[in-house]
C-alpha cells in the first residue's frame, strides 16, 4: 500500500516532499500522497521528524 500521512501528527514541514524520488507528495496544510504515483519506497517514512507517515499493509 502507498504511504499514508497521519494529519494529526503532520506539521507540514515539507521534509517528505523534498525526499520523495517520484514527487508524489504535495503540501498544503499537511502533506498528501498521490496513491497512484507512490512506489512504496519508504523514503518519506524514514525522514519524517514527526513519525506521521506509515506504509500500511
Amino acid at each position: 500500500m502507498p504511504a499514508v500521512i497521519n494529519a494529526e501528527k503532520c506539521d507540514g514541514c515539507g521534509t517528505c516532499v523534498d525526499e520523495c524520488p517520484v514527487e508524489c507528495i504535495t503540501l498544503n496544510e499537511h502533506a498528501k500522497v498521490d496513491a497512484d504515483e507512490c512506489t512504496e519506497c519508504g523514503s518519506c517514512v524514514e525522514v519524517c521528524p514527526n513519525d506521521a507517515i506509515t506504509l500500511d499493509d
